[in-house]
């Protein structure tokens, strides 16, 4: 394995899940179920959104781009993580490792952003009912979800590019089951002080700004809904926003335990297992809360099962 300056290191070695050898095959069954899974509830809920005409409203048009988000992250990181489950060689080129970076960080920042959208969709929808249709028009979602995207291109090109710049002369060897930024910049001889601060804006503002926009987006929801006369109206309120809230709060939640832990000798463990949880096991759990937590999806999908079967 090659160790000299970033322009000759010609592949890196991911570490992975030293310590649990002895339960490699056993992970990997685990992770490929979960991966299945999650390939097929999220390509499942693209093709019910596309199918139904009952479900082409925003709501679903930014569902669909969060389970489109959700495919791409995932098999960025998942389908290199089975293969060094079971291989021996756990080795990954410098340009395999640069584009799962690239991949991988493009699609997890537009998946903040969607999730801050979908919440001023909610937003709209209960506090602002009458002018829904023409605020949250095909337009402005359209633009919403580029802007998402954008922000996934801008962020994640930025830190891939100023990540591999640098020499790397102390290991190839990541402590990680993939290419993430902190891992790598672990393994530099150059200085890193730059990264850390262009780290800590992007990352700082993309969170910030995004859990603002879901939080101040609950926050008006909560009042509306409180403000309700009728039980029943508060209960229809809130389901509509049930599912959303749902994912929301298990997505920032692990990022919260990612980022927010106070640093141990075991943190660098407890990250590796949050990113796999989080680049895993959430975009499984995506699908399946949007669909048992979400009348019309289980009456588009119920339609489906009858017609066919």
């Amino acid at each position: 394995m090659t160790q000299r300056n970033g322009t000759e290191v010609t592949e890196f070695y991911l570490l992975g899940f030293r310590d649990q050898e002895k339960f490699h095959s056993i992970l990997f069954l685990v992770f490929l179920v979960i991966y299945v899974t999650s390939m097929v509830g999220n390509t499942g809920m693209i093709l019910l959104i596309n199918t139904d005409s009952r479900l082409h409203t925003p709501m679903y048009f930014f569902l669909q781009h969060l389970a489109f988000v959700d495919i791409c992250y995932t098999s960025a990181i998942t389908p290199k993580m089975l293969q060094n489950f079971m291989a021996e060689d756990k080795s990954i080129s410098f340009r395999g490792c640069v584009i799962q970076l690239l991949v991988y960080a493009i699609f997890v920042t537009s998946d903040c952003y969607l999730l801050a959208a979908m919440a001023v969709d909610r937003y709209t929808a209960i506090c602002k009912p009458l002018h829904y249709p023409i605020i949250m028009s095909q337009t402005v979602c359209i633009l919403l979800v580029a802007g998402s995207y954008l922000m996934g291109s801008l962020n994640a090109s930025v830190h891939t590019g100023f990540t591999f710049s640098l020499s790397f002369c102390k290991s190839n060897i990541i402590n990680h089951f993939f290419c993430d930024v902190p891992p790598i910049l672990a393994l530099s001889c150059s200085s890193i002080d730059i990264n850390i601060i262009i780290l800590v804006i992007f990352v700082g503002f993309n969170l910030t700004f995004t859990v603002s926009v879901v939080t101040f987006s609950y926050i008006y929801i909560l009042a509306a809904i409180l403000r309700m006369s009728s039980a029943a109206g508060r209960k229809k309120a809130f389901s509509t926003c049930a599912s959303h809230l749902t994912a929301v709060t298990i997505f920032y939640g692990t990022l919260s335990y990612m980022y927010l832990q106070p640093p141990s000798e075991h943190s660098k463990e407890d990250m590796k297992v949050a990113s796999v949880f989080y680049g895993t096991v959430i975009p499984m759990l995506n699908p399946l809360i949007y669909s048992l937590r979400n009348k019309e999806v289980k009456e588009s999908v119920k339609m489906i099962v009858q017609k066919f079967f």
